[in-house]
């Protein structure tokens, strides 16, 4: 999140920038969710929901910003790493990129502004039964579900995001801005939505059985 924001201060601006990728560091991962023994010394409503709402400003600061964003999806992302690609204007994946809705494993519902994003994307139905099984999807399903804008040719992610993004920006910041900002104007009850979240992410945070499947998760390997 330190890291974020300092990104973001720049990508705010810096006049230069018209289009920002994040990709994974590795081969295999984009972002596999929130480091649950860092986050599971937060026990209760009051302390998950200041957590939260840091990283949903966060989002809603990447959907505002007055470039392009693309999200590079290099692998998993599983749980706040879907979330987080969600708030990113466009989407294209490695052919052996997954996407796990995988909350429900916790207890938990998302709590970023991701059910609301994730039915903006594939639709009311698909985005409940996703969360409600908990699924796994591979890239072409993704594709097919508009999850995603793009499926690279294997091997070839970074450079088709790259070209992808020379394509986008043809025209200057202001120009950008002025089509996201459009883009945004109905907004208003979404954002309430989004932020409406926030509830029941904390309420569910603090339940006992969420701490008992984290509890079950990070012991796994000790049985």
């Amino acid at each position: 999140m330190d890291q974020l924001e300092d990104l973001l201060d720049e990508l705010d601006t810096n006049e230069e920038i018209r289009c920002f990728i994040l990709t994974g560091a590795g081969d295999d991962v984009f972002i596999s969710g929130g480091d649950l023994r860092e986050f599971h010394t937060l026990k209760t409503a009051e302390e998950a929901r200041p957590m939260a709402e840091r990283m949903l400003s966060i989002l809603k600061r990447i959907e505002e910003l007055p470039c392009w964003t693309i999200a590079a999806i290099n692998g998993a992302a599983y749980g706040g790493g879907c979330e987080i690609m969600l708030a990113f204007d466009f989407r294209i994946a490695a052919q052996n990129a997954t996407f796990g809705f995988t909350q429900g494993k916790f207890y938990l519902p998302p709590g970023w502004g991701g059910l609301t994003r994730l039915v903006e994307r594939v639709g009311r139905s698909t985005a409940l039964q996703w969360l409600a099984e908990t699924k796994i999807v591979d890239a072409e399903t993704a594709l097919k579900h508009k999850l995603i804008n793009r499926v690279a040719i294997e091997g070839n992610l970074k450079n088709e995001s790259w070209k992808w993004a020379q394509e986008l920006t043809y025209n200057d910041r202001p120009f950008i801005n002025n089509l996201k900002q459009g883009a945004m104007r109905l907004a208003k009850t979404r954002w309430e939505a989004i932020e409406a979240e926030l509830d029941s992410f904390a309420k569910f945070w603090e339940s006992d059985l969420h701490e008992q499947r984290v509890e079950k998760f990070l012991n796994r390997d000790k049985n």
